[in-house]
């Protein structure tokens, strides 16, 4: 199962295509990812959206070896993207994946039994605010605890990697089950040993089949990972996996499997990944 868990991270910065080039890559992409990323105004939006299309054909296609041309994502009614396959086989009994971009960074994890969430925060300095008062807009999505850590890591600059750190693992765990944005976030308090042995408490009680790794990236970026049992997603989410329940032994060999390391590709070579055979 070892080879369903991928971490490709794309840095954006590195890639300036002409707008010819920018609409040839996109032709790459099915017709109906095309309105997905032209809808955004802005360059750099678009950019993200293209790579994080590109990531998602490329990773499938390379793991599973699903031509090209076959490869269906479809997205439940939260936004999570799946991919639409009745032929994934038991090496992968769950084969799915997330993606996150923020700041440089467009990045795809994914898992072959057990959920997985991503998120990637860029922690920039706030331009109208100072750093308390924008992480005050935010207190309320974190425990008592969470925020007394956060308020007291330090200098300002270190409060806002604390808060950012949180909140990265936050995500990724709501977008491992595909909830949405209406999950009460108080609710999830991650505890952790020198951000390393990370665990998560929901509403006070150890949720002990979830696994959570953070790492940092260059240019002041983190990415969160959350690995965690498919039961858990979302009824949307929940639908779109071949198996919800396993014994103990069956889930634990996708809960201990290695956490891969991010790899940086370029958009070249996803590209590349993309239209191999």
């Amino acid at each position: 199962m070892e080879k369903g868990v991928q971490r490709w991270v794309v840095d954006i910065s590195n890639w300036d295509p002409t707008p010819h080039g920018f609409s040839l890559t996109v032709s790459l992409l099915p017709q109906h990812e095309h309105s997905s990323i032209t809808r955004f105004v802005k360059w750099e939006d678009r950019k993200r959206a293209l790579v994080s299309r590109l990531l998602q054909y490329g990773l499938v296609h390379e793991v599973l070896g699903i031509p090209y041309d076959e490869i269906i994502i479809k997205r439940t009614i939260e936004g999570k993207p799946y991919l639409e396959c009745d032929q994934i086989g038991m090496e992968f009994p769950n084969f799915n994946f997330n993606v996150s971009h923020h700041g440089d960074y467009v990045a795809i994890a994914s898992e072959p039994l057990c959920l997985v969430g991503l998120d990637i925060v860029s922690y920039m300095l706030p331009h109208r605010e100072t750093i308390p008062e924008f992480i005050q807009n935010f207190s309320s999505y974190f425990s008592s605890q969470e925020w007394h850590k956060i308020t007291n890591a330090g200098a300002y600059d270190e409060i806002l990697i604390e808060f950012y750190r949180y909140w990265c693992l936050k995500e990724a765990y709501v977008k491992a089950m595909g909830s949405g944005l209406s999950y009460r976030l108080d609710k999830v308090e991650f505890h952790h040993t020198g951000w390393t042995d990370i665990s998560v408490k929901i509403d006070g009680e150890a949720m002990t089949e979830w696994r959570f790794w953070l790492f940092e990236l260059e240019k002041r970026h983190w990415v969160a990972v959350a690995r965690g049992p498919p039961r858990s997603a979302a009824e949307s989410y929940k639908r779109t996996l071949t198996q919800i329940e396993f014994n103990r032994e069956d889930y634990n060999k996708g809960l201990y499997l290695p956490n891969a390391p991010f790899a940086s590709r370029t958009v070249e070579q996803v590209i590349s990944v993309l239209l191999s055979k």
